[in-house]
């Protein structure tokens, strides 16, 4: 497995909290050094206000329960929630916040993975 690789997967227990929580479209990008701010982002369409806040719920639990210190910028926003770990950056987006922002377009050039939701 490549190191790009291996930095996606280790986020798993992320996507899969996101996931359990019915997170839609979960994206990670391994931007490495192509970024000063974080090495993944991972992506994620919510499909309410409400959802919105219990998916960086979600994330800020399985962040701390893997020894991350967090902080949270958006957090009133309609449109966008970012949780930020370092590392790792959890964006929380909207439908319409998505397309606004295009990160995916972006950052369309960096190696990514998509999550299934799995049972």
């Amino acid at each position: 497995m490549s190191e790009k690789s291996e930095a996606l997967r280790k986020y798993d227990f992320l996507y899969d909290a996101l996931a359990n929580k019915r997170g839609l479209d979960i994206t990670a990008l391994y931007l490495g050094e192509d970024s000063y701010v974080s090495d993944v982002f991972i992506l994620v369409t919510a499909n309410s206000d409400i959802h919105m806040g219990t998916l960086r719920d979600a994330a800020l639990e399985a962040l701390h329960a893997h020894g991350f210190s967090t902080s949270v910028e958006g957090r009133e926003s309609l449109r966008w929630c970012l949780v930020d770990a370092g590392e790792v950056a959890v964006h929380i987006f909207s439908a319409p916040g998505r397309e606004q922002y295009k990160l995916d377009k972006l950052w369309g050039d960096a190696p990514s993975y998509h999550h299934s939701y799995r049972e």
